[in-house]
């Protein structure tokens, strides 16, 4: 068992968890992260807790952030600030097809890097000459794609949350309209999509849970034996793990716990007993 707590370069912002060391940091103080290029200034928005989870390799948090850090923090801002506002101005000025996403600065060795945007490749080399010229820096131009343009930019999702890629989710994974067709979601592009315009990563959550359970539950069509009778499987409902029968008796429709319709009757009353399966 070990301590653990999360921090965050920006509001609402990705996550980023520490191990908090000899620290004792509350919810909303601002904290230094150890990064490659040097201690960070982040805000602590979970405050240290034990976890009962292995979380051996962890960044260890170095401490409170002194005014001497708020203080370059700030002034890293306005340079960030200013960087944005300049590159939008040559961007327009050199005519090129190019959005600014995000800037980044290194204030040890004075870098910018601009990320960008665009729906082709952009020759861009007179635009980094100008840019190193107005900000008096080396600047690197990196392009991305759209999922990253989401993931710097923030949003919300369809299901009124933050979205993932800008919270939590590290690496995107490879997500398929079969998953959605798995699921019974309408294979429609605006009810599938997420805000970068490609399929929503959080298809990628429930899909084996899918898989599972249509792995060993009958298929739709099949006759099955349930406690109320004999039917006809008409669908499924993976949530609660039961299928949806169609009684013969009737028509009337009831809803059996996968367990009771997907195994012989003998099967069914060996592993759980004679007795009145649940429904």
């Amino acid at each position: 068992m070990g301590m653990i707590m999360a921090v965050s370069f920006t509001r609402y912002g990705r996550l980023y968890y520490l191990d908090p060391g000899g620290h004792s940091p509350k919810v909303g103080d601002k904290v230094l992260v150890p990064t490659d290029s040097g201690p960070e200034v982040a805000e602590c928005v979970w405050a240290p807790q034990y976890t009962s989870e292995d979380i051996d390799g962890l960044p260890v948090c170095a401490g409170l952030a002194g005014e001497e850090h708020l203080t370059r923090d700030e002034t890293n801002k306005r340079r960030r600030a200013e960087a944005r506002s300049v590159s939008k101005r040559l961007i327009k000025r050199h005519s090129l097809p190019m959005k600014v996403v995000g800037i980044d600065y290194l204030d040890q060795d004075n870098v910018y890097t601009v990320y960008f945007s665009a729906p082709h490749r952009v020759d861009f080399r007179a635009l980094v000459r100008d840019l190193a010229r107005n900000l008096r820096a080396r600047v690197e131009l990196r392009q991305i794609g759209p999922r990253d343009e989401a993931r710097l930019q923030g949003g919300i999702g369809p299901c009124g949350r933050d979205l993932c890629c800008a919270t939590f989710l590290k690496d995107f994974e490879p997500v398929s309209v079969r998953m959605a067709k798995d699921q019974d979601l309408p294979v429609n592009p605006l009810r599938i999509a997420g805000a970068c315009g490609r399929l929503m990563c959080c298809l990628k959550y429930e899909h084996p849970l899918y898989q599972e359970f249509r792995a060993s539950a009958p298929r739709v069509g099949t006759s099955v034996e349930t406690p109320e009778g004999a039917g006809t499987v008409v669908g499924h409902n993976v949530p609660s793990d039961s299928v949806v029968v169609r009684l013969a008796d009737g028509g009337r429709r009831c809803s059996c716990s996968k367990a009771s319709v997907c195994s012989p009757r003998k099967q069914h009353d060996a592993m759980y007993g004679d007795g009145p399966a649940p429904s």
